[in-house]
């Protein structure tokens, strides 16, 4: 499996402990605030990065430079969207420009990745 891989299974696995972690606590404390947060960790961060390492792993001819360069940006992309939006629902708005310019980070994340899988695969 590409080293590529496993970095986005342990980037997943740490995005869904982070969303579990602030499941609990709005649970615990019944203030569900930041559910938004919670759904893009979650979703994002765990479900959609651990696609990303299945692709990768399936494709492993895939996972070269421009497949890290993919990881990197997608990467920071979430962890800011992340805790900038649920700061932002915390009640903090001079998150907003910081959740609106992560987006754009995380999509353009999403974008590499399409090209990635759209371009032919290199050859050996």
């Amino acid at each position: 499996m590409p080293r590529l891989s496993e970095y986005y299974f342990r980037t997943a696995i740490i995005f869904l402990i982070i969303g579990i972690a602030i499941g609990i606590s709005m649970s615990m404390s019944q203030n569900h605030n930041v559910i938004g947060a919670h759904a893009h960790i979650n979703l994002l961060g765990w479900v959609t990065s651990a696609l990303f390492g299945g692709y990768f792993a399936l494709n492993p001819a895939k996972a070269g430079r421009l497949a890290m360069i993919q990881y990197i940006i997608y990467t920071i992309g979430v962890v800011l969207m992340g805790g900038s939006l649920y700061l932002l629902l915390q009640g903090n708005a001079g998150m907003e420009p910081v959740v609106a310019v992560s987006s754009l980070i995380t999509f353009a994340g999403v974008l590499l990745f399409a090209w990635i899988v759209w371009m032919p695969a290199p050859r050996s």
